[in-house]
């Protein structure tokens, strides 16, 4: 245990919250009070280190993220918009049409229609119509930012979903910022 913490520069009681909570595997055991671990779990602590600090996730978050259980992460921490019966119709006409004509598939993704639904319909409620317009754009982006994801192994994508999604957010906040 100490080792791990050492390599992980965590100390022995966050590690064994970590396990009492289910982020990290147990360790093998080798006797009553002891277990050796691996490099793998040097990896998922500075996992969890990455999604609490940079990713802002709390535990509960970071469980579903690690068990995959709800890996679409704006489940994980962004509000919903009330929307009317109508608006929710004419969002999802506008997401179905993109889907289709992108070969993607909407089944099992509650969750980031959901978010899109929202987004859509704050954009129309705002009157940023101009931004409706570049949906596609951004659609196009998403496609090759996930064929890069695809690339990532199960151990990274939690972490590349949370961080990427953050490293998104502040590359175009800076790509904004041309002189």
């Amino acid at each position: 245990m100490r080792e791990l913490c050492a390599e992980a520069g965590l100390s022995v009681a966050t590690v064994k919250f970590y396990l009492r909570e289910g982020l990290l595997p147990p360790g093998e055991r080798t006797g009553p009070n002891q277990a050796d671990y691996d490099e793998s779990h040097v990896r998922r602590l500075r996992l969890i280190r990455s999604l609490a600090g940079i990713g802002g996730l709390s535990i509960a978050a970071i469980r579903d993220v690690l068990a995959d259980s709800a890996h679409d992460l704006l489940k994980a921490g962004r509000g919903k918009l009330d929307v009317t019966d109508e608006e929710r119709a004419w969002a999802l006409d506008r997401i179905s049409a993109m889907a289709e004509s992108r070969g993607w598939d909407l089944r099992g993704a509650d969750t980031a229609v959901s978010a899109l639904v929202g987004v859509l319909c704050a954009f129309r409620r705002l009157g940023h119509c101009e931004l409706l317009d570049h949906v596609d754009s951004y659609a196009e982006l998403a496609e090759a930012i996930a064929r890069l994801d695809r690339t990532a192994d199960a151990e990274t994508s939690p972490a590349g979903t949370v961080l990427g999604d953050i490293l998104l957010v502040a590359l175009r906040r800076l790509a904004r910022r041309r002189g």
